[in-house]
C-alpha cells in the first residue's frame, strides 16, 4: 500500500532539508532580478506590512499561540529562527511551499485568529512562497541594504476632503531605486486634520491646519507636511478671503510675523484683541498661578499708560509666587519625590529648583547642574536626581526627554518606530550615566564618577561607546567625567534640540498648546506646526543666554498671546494656529488655591504648615482628594503627560457638590461673609465678586440680574452665597480664557 499524501510530503520535505537546509539559496531566485531573495530584505517588510510582528498580535512580548516575533522586525535573526527553525521547522515546507503551515495561516487555508492576511492573489504571498521554494535562505551580510526612503509629494496644500496619494522610493547601497510604496506603513500625526490608507492614499478634513502623515519602510521613515487652509464661505470653493493682519505689530514682534503668516496661509482670520481684564487675569494665572485681587484689578483698570501691560509683565517675574509655580512645573518633571527621598533630601531638591527660578538662572546653566551634578549631596542638592531616577538607561531616557524632547525609551528594546533612534543610540546614550555612584564620605553622602564602565549592546554584544543623539562619535572621556562633556553638548547653543525644546516648554504653557504637541515627542514625524516659529523662538532663547524672563516678555507681548478667546466664525475650527486664544483648564493646585482666595478660606494640609498655599507644596504625596481628582501628577514619570488637563465628570460633580467647598462658602469668618456684612448697596457687593471671582466688573445685564436675585432673597446672606457658588462653577472661573 503506499503511504498517504501526507506522508510523502513529509518524506520528500526531509530530503529537501537535508540536500538544501534552511539559509542555503536555492537554485531559482523568486524576483525574477537574478538576486536570491534575502529575509530581512523582502520578508520582513511583508509582517510589517501586514501586522504580524505588530505589539497586538505576535509581535506582543509573549508571541501569539506559541509563536513569537520581535516588534516591528527589529531582530531578523530571532524572527528566521522563529519561522524556519522553531517547533522542528513546521512553519516552511520547501517541498511543498503551498502546503506550509506559514501560507496557509496567512491565506486562510487554516483557521488563523488574525484572520486571512495575504490572499493568495496577492505579490506578497507570491514572495513568501518563491522565498519557501528557494530553500527559505536568510541572505548574505553582503547583499544590499535600504540607506534611504523618499515620500513624494513630501510638501502639499490640499483641499478640504481632497485625497492624496503617496509613493515611497527606496534606495538600496547598491544605488538601486525601488518603489515600495505597497510594501511600507503609513500613519498621520493627526487624524482629525487627514487619515492615511494602508496603501498610502491621504484624505484631508474637515478643518484647517498642518499635518504630518509618516512613511516607515526597514526602519527608515520620511514625513509628508500637508497644510489644509479653511475654505472660504464665499461663493466659489476657491475663493479665498484675505486675512486681516497688523502691520504694526508684526514689525515689532518676530511672533505675531509668523503667526500671521501661517493665518493666512490657511486663511484663518484671527479674533480681536482681548481687553485688559481678560489680559490682567490670564497674564496672572499664566505666570504666577495666582488670581488678581480686588484691588490689584481696579489699580490695573487705573493704569493709563500705553506700556501698563508690559510693567504689569515686570511686576509678576518678580513676585515670589512666580518662584513658586514654575518650580511646581519643574518639579513635577524632575520627579521631587518624597517616597524616593525622604522628606529632608526632596525638601532640599526643591529648594535648588526653586531658588533657580526665583533668581532667573539661565536655563542652560540650571540643566548643566542638574546633568552633571556630584559632589555631597547636601551641598549639591541636584544630585538628588540621580537617587529618584536610578537606573543608566532611566536617567539617559528622562533627561533625553526632559531636556531635548526627545523621547528614546522604547529603542532601549528596539528600534523606535517613528524615529530615526536604534538600540546603538539608546545605549551610546546610556553609557554617560553608568558612571554614577554614590558613596559615605567624611562631608556625607556623594555623588562620585565611578570610573568607565562598559556598555554592551543587549543583542549582539557588542562594545557601544558613549555618544550622543545624533552624533557619529563620542566626546571623548575627560578627567571631570563624561556628563560634565554631555551636559556642555545638551545645553549648547548649537543644539537645536535643548533651546527648541524649552521655547517649545515655555510657549505651550502660555499659549495652551505647543508647537509641536506633545511637547516632549520631537521627531521627525511628528514636526512643529509653525517651524519657522519654532526656530525664531529658540533663536531668541540663545540670543539672550537662556534667559526665561526674556522669552516671557516676549511671547506675552505680542498679539497672538493677547487675542481674545471668543471664536468666530472663520476660526472656531481652529486648534493649531493661535487664531485665538485657546481656553486652559486651570492646573489642580491653582485651581484650589484660586477657590481659597475667592472665599477667604485657607486650606490646612496635612503635615505641612499653616498658610501654606497648594503651588507651594512641594511634597507630591501630601494627600489631598481635590488635588488628586484634578490631576495632579504622581511623579513615577518626566512625562508631561502624567499632569491630567482633561476636565472630567467628576471634577464636575466635586465642584457642583463638594461639602468642603461648601464649607468655604459659608464660612462665617470668609470673604463672602465678610463682604455681605460690609456692603450694604447691593450693587458694590455684586460689583466686588465679579472683580474677586472673574477679575472684572460685571456688565450691565450680569450686574441687574444679580441685584435682582439679592433683593428678591429673604436671606441675603443666603442668596450672596449662592451667586458665589454660581460663579464658581462657571467655565469664566474655571478655564484661564
Amino acid at each position: 500500500m503506499w503511504p498517504s499524501p501526507r506522508v510523502m510530503l513529509l518524506a520528500a520535505g526531509l530530503v529537501w532539508w537535508l540536500v538544501c537546509p534552511p539559509g542555503a539559496v536555492g537554485d531559482s531566485p523568486s524576483d525574477g532580478t537574478g538576486r536570491s531573495i534575502n529575509f530581512e530584505n523582502e520578508i520582513i517588510p511583508i509582517l510589517d506590512r501586514y501586522g504580524c510582528n505588530a505589539s497586538g498580535c505576535h509581535g506582543k512580548a509573549e508571541g501569539q499561540n506559541g509563536f513569537k516575533l520581535s516588534v516591528f522586525g527589529f531582530d531578523p535573526e530571532a524572527d528566521y529562527r522563529a519561522l524556519v527553525m522553531e517547533g522542528r521547522g513546521r512553519r516552511v515546507f520547501p517541498a511543498a511551499p503551498a502546503r506550509s503551515l506559514l501560507l496557509r495561516k496567512i491565506d486562510g487555508g487554516l483557521p488563523h485568529g488574525g484572520g486571512i492576511r495575504i490572499p493568495a492573489a496577492r505579490p506578497e504571498h507570491r514572495t513568501l512562497h518563491d522565498w519557501i521554494a528557494s530553500g527559505a535562505p536568510f541572505g548574505s551580510p553582503d547583499d544590499p541594504r535600504v540607506v534611504a526612503i523618499d515620500l513624494r509629494p513630501n510638501q502639499v496644500q490640499m483641499k478640504m476632503g481632497a485625497q492624496q496619494r503617496l509613493t515611497v522610493t527606496a534606495t538600496w547601497s547598491d544605488g538601486r531605486q525601488e518603489d515600495v510604496t505597497p510594501l511600507a506603513g503609513f500613519q498621520t500625526n493627526n487624524e482629525g486634520l487627514a487619515t492615511v490608507s494602508e496603501d498610502g492614499v491621504v484624505t484631508s478634513g474637515e478643518m484647517p491646519g498642518s499635518v504630518a502623515v509618516m512613511a516607515t519602510y526597514l526602519g527608515h521613515v520620511d514625513v509628508l507636511t500637508a497644510i489644509v487652509p479653511r475654505l472660504s464661505s464665499l461663493a466659489s470653493p476657491s475663493e479665498t478671503r484675505p486675512v486681516p493682519s497688523d502691520p504694526a505689530a508684526s514689525s515689532t514682534n518676530v511672533i505675531d510675523a509668523l503667526v500671521d503668516e501661517r493665518l493666512r496661509l490657511l486663511n484663518i482670520p484671527p479674533s480681536p484683541p482681548a481687553d485688559d481684564a481678560t489680559f490682567l487675569r490670564r497674564i496672572y494665572l499664566d505666570l504666577i498661578g495666582t488670581l488678581p485681587t480686588a484691588d490689584e484689578c481696579r489699580s490695573f483698570f487705573a493704569d493709563s499708560g500705553e506700556d501698563r501691560r508690559a510693567r504689569l509683565v515686570a511686576r509678576l517675574l518678580r513676585r515670589p509666587e512666580y518662584a513658586d509655580y514654575w518650580a511646581l512645573k519643574w518639579a513635577d518633571l524632575l520627579r521631587v519625590n518624597r517616597r524616593e527621598l525622604g522628606r529632608k533630601k526632596a525638601f532640599q531638591y526643591y529648594q535648588w529648583i526653586r531658588a533657580s527660578f526665583a533668581r532667573n538662572q539661565p536655563l542652560d546653566q540650571f540643566a548643566q547642574q542638574l546633568i552633571a551634578a556630584d559632589g555631597p549631596l547636601d551641598e549639591n542638592p541636584s544630585t538628588h536626581f540621580f537617587q529618584v531616577v536610578k537606573q543608566p538607561h532611566a536617567m539617559a531616557s528622562t533627561l533625553s526627554q526632559v531636556f531635548l524632547g526627545v523621547r528614546i525609551e522604547c529603542a532601549q528594546c528596539h528600534h523606535h518606530p517613528f524615529d530615526r533612534w536604534s538600540q546603538t543610540d539608546f545605549y551610546g546614550m546610556q553609557a554617560y550615566f553608568t558612571e554614577v555612584a554614590f558613596k559615605t564620605s567624611s562631608h556625607g553622602e556623594t555623588l562620585v564618577n565611578s570610573g568607565r564602565a562598559k556598555t554592551k549592546h543587549p543583542r549582539t554584544g557588542e562594545l557601544i561607546a558613549a555618544h550622543p543623539l545624533g552624533e557619529a562619535d563620542g566626546l571623548g572621556d575627560g578627567a571631570d567625567g563624561r556628563r560634565r562633556q554631555l551636559a556642555a553638548w545638551m545645553t549648547s547653543g548649537d543644539n537645536a534640540w535643548f533651546a527648541r525644546n524649552l521655547a517649545n516648554r515655555i510657549w505651550a504653557h502660555l499659549m495652551g498648546r505647543g508647537l509641536v504637541e506633545p511637547v516632549d515627542d520631537f521627531r521627525l514625524t511628528n514636526p512643529p506646526t509653525n517651524g519657522p516659529l519654532l526656530d525664531a523662538l529658540a533663536a531668541h532663547l540663545v540670543a539672550n543666554r537662556f534667559d526665561q524672563h526674556e522669552l516671557i516678555r516676549l511671547i506675552t507681548s505680542s498679539a497672538a498671546y493677547q487675542r481674545s478667546s471668543h471664536p468666530s466664525e472663520e476660526n472656531r475650527n481652529d486648534e493649531q494656529a493661535y487664531s485665538r486664544f485657546l481656553f486652559k483648564r486651570l492646573d489642580a493646585e491653582v485651581l484650589l488655591d484660586a477657590v481659597c482666595q475667592v472665599t477667604g478660606s485657607r486650606e490646612k494640609f496635612h503635615g505641612v504648615p499653616a498658610g501654606r498655599r497648594a503651588i507651594q507644596l512641594w511634597d507630591s504625596e501630601v494627600p489631598h482628594d481635590f488635588l488628586r481628582m484634578f490631576g495632579r501628577p504622581v511623579r513615577a514619570t518626566a512625562c508631561e503627560c502624567e499632569r491630567v488637563a482633561e476636565p472630567t465628570v467628576g471634577q464636575v460633580l466635586h465642584v457642583l457638590n463638594s461639602p468642603e467647598i461648601q464649607v468655604k462658602l459659608a464660612d462665617a469668618g470668609g470673604r463672602i461673609a465678610t463682604l455681605e456684612q460690609e456692603m450694604k448697596q447691593d450693587d458694590r457687593l455684586v460689583e466686588e465678586l465679579y472683580l474677586a471671582f472673574f477679575s472684572r466688573p460685571p456688565l450691565a445685564s450680569e450686574r441687574a440680574v444679580a441685584v435682582d436675585h439679592l433683593q428678591r432673597s429673604a436671606d441675603r446672606r443666603q442668596a450672596t452665597e449662592d451667586l458665589a457658588w454660581s460663579m464658581l462653577n462657571s467655565l469664566e472661573f474655571l478655564y484661564n480664557h
